[in-house]
């Protein structure tokens, strides 16, 4: 399926009630308003092929954007594309979950992730915070760096309540994957939480809500599932 003919499948599947949604949360035009089921319908013509994945990013278009990062490789996406990636997320949606979740993945998880979460930039340093999350749910605890999660810890208990609006939420959502997906720093996490209380992110005309990460844990703890791995964090 060329470019073309795959933007012309997600006018179709567009509507108004899903594009308003998108606008009331962050979204900037373009965008058709395509829900995230149909575009997971899309990915098998999208993910043999690399190029058209990158062209579908490239179009600036979020529906388009969110599909690429569904179907490309992330094992053959090069460091410079996942950083001009990140230049164009333009909102939440793209850099915290499609930019992320594709760099946690990618052979440059940890390299972008760090160098990202320094940025002046919102949505970059956002998408940083996210991608080292996404990173600690699929890597096994022996391949992580403990020490640094530690101190990332510490500095999320000192200044979260400073950062800007979503790295706010990404800090947040960093200690609840800490507490859910490393046995030996679950309990760190959860003293971590406790200090933070609740975290104040202003999320627009929608009914979103930020976790309070003592009581995800929690939840996760009383499942029986503190340290259990994901397959995959892009979704």
């Amino acid at each position: 399926m060329t470019l073309e003919e795959m933007m012309k499948k997600l006018e179709e599947l567009g509507n108004e009630q899903t594009k308003n949604t998108y606008l009331r949360h962050g979204a900037k035009e373009p965008l058709f308003g395509v829900k995230i089921g149909d575009l997971k319908k899309l990915v098998k013509y999208v993910k043999k092929d690399h190029e058209l994945a990158l062209a579908l990013y490239e179009t600036g278009n979020h529906d388009a954007m969110y599909l690429a990062g569904l179907s490309v490789d992330p094992k053959k996406i090069s460091k410079e594309t996942l950083q001009a990636w990140v230049e164009k997320a333009n909102w939440y949606m793209v850099a915290e979950y499609t930019v992320a979740g594709v760099a946690a993945e990618s052979n440059y998880a940890l390299e972008l992730a760090r160098e990202w979460m320094k940025s002046e930039s919102e949505m970059i340093a956002t998408c940083g915070w996210s991608t080292y999350s996404n990173y600690i749910s699929i890597t096994p605890d022996e391949k992580l760096d403990l020490d640094e999660i530690r101190s990332l810890l510490k500095q999320v208990e000192n200044t979260i309540h400073e950062e800007k609006n979503r790295v706010r939420y990404t800090m947040n959502t960093f200690v609840i994957a800490v507490g859910a997906y490393i046995q030996e720093l679950s309990d760190q996490a959860k003293q971590v939480a406790e200090k933070i209380g609740k975290v104040h992110v202003d999320v627009g005309q929608t009914a979103c809500k930020v976790p309070l990460a003592t009581e995800y844990i929690k939840k996760i703890e009383d499942k029986g599932k503190i340290g259990v791995k994901k397959k995959t964090c892009i979704c």
